[in-house]
């Protein structure tokens, strides 16, 4: 039986599904954490996933980690998330190497604009050399992060696009035909300066047609700036409707006609996968991980980030093409089940195949058909 091994800060929701869809494939999964929920992630409105034959073990200590690397399997499979601040597992990383363990690095998009990008790109290319030798390969979460690390120095061929595949749907999709009269964009995520909400706003607010609304899910320190920019610029516009929860969130979004996430930076972008699983279509920006994702869907658009009249286009664009019928939700759901924890999971023992020499590389599942 196949032994995989998540090491991760908290228990992730993001990688909660794909590893209880690894179970169902018949693997024995471990999920290693210092934490279930950090304090930051609970006032966010996120809650610990169930993992149904998942173990969970949390990791208080060093001794805690090299008691469990010492006890595990020869042939087990470790899933290490990221390399630099990282906490206990980096810990974990220097065990398992010490172990001669099977471990890879997952890893995001890293944000390298500005002089600090400088002095990243240099420190992780000096970090990935010295992991190279004791890694089998490197889970590239974002459309741009395969190809930077391989600029970086990484072996192209054990770097593997990937992607944060979450809980499939318990049923499908309800059919769904938008009854308000305005077409209803989207936004979920904090009110910070990161998620650049304000850039959206102004989009909107360029738009000769104002047949539209925006639905705002979140919370942050920039609510008031942004509520008050609304009140301006799109006065009776903007719903808004406060941190949710994380099971509300699906509910929420498959009422709307378009998701938009304007990120300035985002290693992935997990609400753009949850909109495509329901069917909604999503606008996002270049400097979102997911933006691969939104390409390969065929609906919605990726714009550059900083560009507002492109931004503005493609808004107007959307409008122009109506509010989202049943059909034209259900077959996007349908397409977006590549996005789903059971096509990771296959995906996943595709690669672990592929690298212990078994069978060809596979391509991502995003990748294989066209929506």
């Amino acid at each position: 039986m196949r032994e995989i091994w998540f090491w991760q800060r908290i228990v992730s929701p993001h990688m909660a599904g794909l590893a209880s869809a690894l179970v169902a494939l018949g693997c024995r999964v471990t999920f290693a954490a210092e934490e279930e929920l950090s304090a930051e992630r609970a006032r966010q409105g996120w809650i610990t996933p169930r993992m149904p034959g998942v173990r969970l073990v949390l990791l208080p200590n060093r001794n805690a980690i090299r008691a469990l690397i010492d006890a595990a399997s020869p042939n087990t499979e470790h899933l290490c998330q990221g390399i630099r601040s990282n906490g206990r597992i980096s810990v974990a990383q220097r065990d398992l190497a010490r172990r001669g363990l099977h471990q890879w690095i997952v890893m995001e998009t890293v944000d390298d604009s500005g002089l600090l990008g400088i002095v990243k790109r240099e420190v992780y290319r000096r970090q990935l050399a010295a992991m190279a030798p004791c890694v089998s390969g490197l889970l590239a979460m974002g459309h741009r992060t395969p190809q930077w690390v391989i600029e970086r120095g990484f072996d192209a061929a054990n770097v593997f696009p990937f992607a944060y595949f979450l809980p499939d749907l318990t049923a499908e999709v309800k059919n769904h035909t938008v009854v308000a009269s305005v077409f209803r964009f989207l936004f979920v995520g904090q009110l910070i300066q990161r998620k650049h909400l304000d850039g959206l706003i102004q989009a909107l607010a360029m738009q000769p047609r104002r047949d539209f609304e925006l639905w705002v899910v979140g919370s942050g320190p920039e609510e008031d700036h942004l509520r008050r920019l609304a009140g301006r610029t799109l006065p009776e516009k903007v719903k808004w409707m406060g941190r949710r929860n994380l099971p509300e969130i699906p509910e929420i979004m498959a009422q709307a006609d378009c998701l938009v996430l304007p990120s300035l930076h985002d290693g992935w972008g997990a609400v753009v996968s949850e909109a495509l699983l329901v069917g909604t279509p999503a606008v996002c920006s270049d400097a979102c991980g997911a933006a691969g994702i939104v390409a390969a869907s065929g609906k919605g658009g990726v714009f550059r980030l900083h560009d507002r009249a492109q931004l503005a286009a493609l808004l107007a664009s959307q409008i122009a093409g109506g509010t989202v019928t049943s059909g034209d939700r259900g077959r996007l759901a349908s397409w977006a089940s590549v996005l789903g924890a059971a096509a990771g999971a296959r995906y996943l023992i595709e690669i672990l195949n592929h690298r212990n020499g078994e069978a060809p590389r596979p391509a991502p599942p995003w990748n294989r058909g066209q929506n």
